[in-house]
């Protein structure tokens, strides 16, 4: 899956010949936190040990869940927030917020002309020219990938991520907030790092 995910198309090669398929899509994955399920949930205790939530996270490729953008915890929803009269964001008004945001990122690579439509689409060399920082937030994203031992490439997600969030945000370009949201959601490369340093103390 590896593949398919970050080039967009999947080879099948046999004897005779070989073919190339179409294969961009959207992977959309869940899983537990830990194998009792509770890790990290405030309202009930987890009885896994920390070398066991490690080994249980690493039956999950690192280099598959390097290729995966966004990486969030969902916490189960209290009493409150479930009878709470607080009316969120309706589909709507996303949804425009959506597709003002993809209208953008169309207009800017086609000024450009470039051969892409989408932020997901940018190569190395297109992050460096549309992913400008400030030294601001070159200073957040520095210290993001050394205390958290992010790869390249997570480094090359979180700048598309971020880029996402300005066209949301209607922003020309990428501030401190929209960076320091995107390195938000690399959940599972934080507790990858964390774990694999508790098994070092602990052994």
């Amino acid at each position: 899956m590896r593949q398919p995910l970050e080039d967009g198309h999947v080879t099948i090669a046999r004897a005779s010949m070989s073919l190339t398929f179409p294969a961009r899509f959207m992977l959309a994955a869940a899983m537990n936190p830990c194998p009792c399920g509770y890790y990290n949930d405030s309202s009930r205790e987890c009885s896994c040990t920390p070398p066991l939530i490690q080994r249980y996270l690493a039956k999950i490729s690192g280099p598959l869940m390097d290729r995966i953008d966004i990486h969030i915890e969902v916490p189960a929803v209290n009493y409150k927030e479930l009878r709470g009269k607080a009316c969120p964001e309706g589909s709507t008004e996303i949804r425009q917020r959506v597709l003002g945001a993809r209208q953008l990122q169309l207009d800017r690579y086609a000024a450009a002309s470039e051969r892409i439509y989408s932020n997901a689409q940018m190569s190395s060399r297109q992050i460096r020219t549309f992913c400008e920082l400030s030294t601001e937030c070159e200073r957040m994203l520095e210290r993001a990938m050394q205390q958290q031992g992010l790869s390249a490439r997570a480094h090359d997600r979180i700048l598309k991520v971020a880029r996402t969030i300005a066209d949301l945000d209607r922003a020309a370009m990428i501030e401190s907030k929209h960076i320091a949201e995107a390195i938000q959601y690399r959940t599972l490369d934080r507790t990858y790092w964390v774990g694999a340093a508790s098994s070092e103390r602990i052994f």
